[in-house]
């Protein structure tokens, strides 16, 4: 079971904490470290956030979400084995020639180590605010990917759709590693599908073994589907740090490859890391 921590670009005060955290992480044998996004917070929104009853994301608009790959990048710079994974940026908002370049590049700086995790996102008020449709997203998320991917090919790129029009271009640096790992996070809508058709991991917003056990059959039901190995696809999920080991056999037995530990919620964030280093990595 990998072990990482999430999310390291939100809250922090400066710079300087961020890239400690992350340091700390990986000399207590932390396999990775993970940002959240938001671009903007809303003083008040009528979207409702869907992983929690109170329908609202838990940070005050005046709460530093230090961008992620820009997070990303000075901690790459400041490390050395620790992995990198956006959980998760919102890709349906962005533009996705400027996404497939900053990945890739971010991939080619850490020498192989970032993981592109995406979701379509359920802000309106953000997308309003980027002057995006919040309609078609989901099929906008898709068509994003799929076109990226053959950015990331090195060959010349040609993808005409309903909202992607190029031809005749490359993009370099191409990532380091191959395939190049985009996660797909959420636990609704088409979410399993596209994984099973797009994905090379799924990040789970759910940490309960028994729910997570409902989740995969649906995503083995949708790699059977798309005759996709399921095998190929890892499995990420939240963890709150209770029940230790023993919870964590749990989760691996559930088919979880990776639990990441939210280190929201105020407390000793470094002796909480410590703790579990020593309970359950060491272990």
């Amino acid at each position: 079971m990998k072990l990482g921590i999430i999310p390291i670009n939100i809250g922090v005060q400066q710079g300087a904490d961020m890239i400690g955290l992350a340091q700390a992480a990986e000399s207590m044998g932390y396999e990775s470290v993970w940002t959240f996004e938001h671009v903007i917070v809303p003083v008040d929104y009528e979207s409702k956030y869907p992983y929690n009853d109170s329908g609202k994301m838990g940070a005050p608009p005046e709460t530093n979400f230090v961008d992620p790959l820009i997070a990303l990048t000075a901690i790459a710079a400041s490390t050395k084995t620790i992995r990198l994974g956006t959980g998760v940026n919102i890709l349906s908002q962005v533009n996705p020639i400027y996404m497939a370049k900053q990945a890739a590049s971010l991939d080619f700086m850490s020498n192989g180590r970032f993981m592109l995790g995406v979701g379509i996102g359920w802000l309106r008020e953000e997308f309003e605010a980027l002057g995006v449709p919040f309609e078609k997203r989901g099929a906008r998320f898709d068509d994003y990917v799929e076109g990226m991917r053959k950015i990331w090919s090195g060959d010349v790129v040609e993808h005409q759709s309903d909202f992607i029009n190029w031809s005749n271009f490359k993009s370099y640096p191409l990532p380091v590693q191959t395939p190049f790992p985009v996660v797909m996070g959420g636990i609704k809508g088409k979410i399993f599908e596209r994984i099973a058709k797009y994905g090379n991991g799924w990040y789970a917003p759910e940490g309960d073994p028994e729910k997570l056990k409902v989740h995969l059959e649906k995503l083995k039901a949708a790699c059977d589907a798309e005759g996709r190995d399921m095998s190929e696809i890892e499995i990420t999920c939240m963890w709150p740090g209770m029940g230790g080991a023993d919870f964590l056999g749990q989760l691996e037995e559930a088919g979880v490859h990776r639990a990441v530990l939210p280190m929201m919620g105020g407390g000793d964030l470094m002796d909480k890391l410590q703790g579990i280093a020593e309970t359950c990595i060491a272990a």
